[in-house]
């Protein structure tokens, strides 16, 4: 009865999906998984912790979650130091932001690729506000 399910917020197997189109953004995965990590009891805390159920992949924990949110986190953070020093998406991609974790939820095939996703954090993190 301790469950949560993610939909496609989380995806195992892949690294987030952020719909532009919809208005998503890499900062509003980030900000949903800091509210499911809330959500949630680690299994040191409660009788086994709170399930989470993902969009795709195996059943995790807290800790799933955490390791999920914190990749995320320093994705984001390494591509908007690479937008302060004022590279080009083309030279982001080359630079390679995802490369710790390329092995884990990367893609070249697909529907959705890691160049997909770094190019959708960097259009999310330079779009402008809109009012």
């Amino acid at each position: 009865s301790d469950v949560i399910s993610t939909g496609d917020l989380l995806d195992l197997k892949r690294f987030p999906v952020i719909d532009l189109k919809a208005g998503g953004s890499i900062q509003g995965i980030v900000d949903s998984l800091n509210f499911v990590i809330d959500l949630t009891v680690p299994a040191a805390h409660g009788a086994g912790g709170t399930m989470v159920v993902p969009g795709h992949g195996r059943i995790s924990d807290h800790a799933e979650v955490a390791y999920y949110r914190d990749m995320t986190y320093i994705v984001r953070d390494r591509i908007q130091d690479m937008i302060r020093k004022g590279m080009t998406l083309d030279q982001i991609k080359k630079a390679r932001p995802t490369r710790d974790y390329d092995a884990r939820y990367g893609s070249d095939t697909g529907p959705w690729t890691t160049d997909m996703f770094v190019e959708a954090a960097y259009r999310s993190l330079t779009a402008k506000p809109t009012s």
